[in-house]
């Protein structure tokens, strides 16, 4: 092995053959790149409105309870669900039956909802 200004030497050989042949090119075109880059991203800045937050907007489609109670159920189907499940969402006004609990519903003949997640969980039966 040799010394250290041995491998010295061989780097600043080998760094200055480099530049001596196409490094200088290479310089050149990383240089041009980069410039027209950065100059491309400054545009691109200038042309973005500036971000501002005054107020956080308020969830539009919230859905209240209804009073009527905290299971909902369809007049034409079998099956209940709590008032936010997706299902419920899809059954009109008209036909909705309220239940105070699950017993109620599981009473009155409904059975819980499988994609409605918690239902049927704490049943006394």
């Amino acid at each position: 092995m040799g010394s250290i200004h041995e491998w010295w030497l061989k780097i600043k050989n080998l760094t200055e053959d480099l530049v001596d042949g196409w490094g200088t090119v290479l310089i050149v075109f990383l240089v041009v790149l980069g410039s027209f880059g950065l100059g491309r991203l400054s545009v691109l800045e200038a042309v973005m409105p500036p971000v501002s937050i005054t107020q956080a907007p308020s969830q539009a489609n919230l859905r209240e309870m209804s009073i009527g109670g905290l299971i909902m159920a369809s007049r034409t189907g079998n099956a209940y669900y709590f008032p936010w499940c997706a299902s419920a969402s899809k059954i009109l006004p008209q036909n909705q039956v309220w239940f105070a609990s699950e017993e109620k519903a599981r009473a009155a003949g409904y059975l819980p909802a499988k994609n409605c997640k918690g239902l049927g969980v704490a049943t006394s039966e």
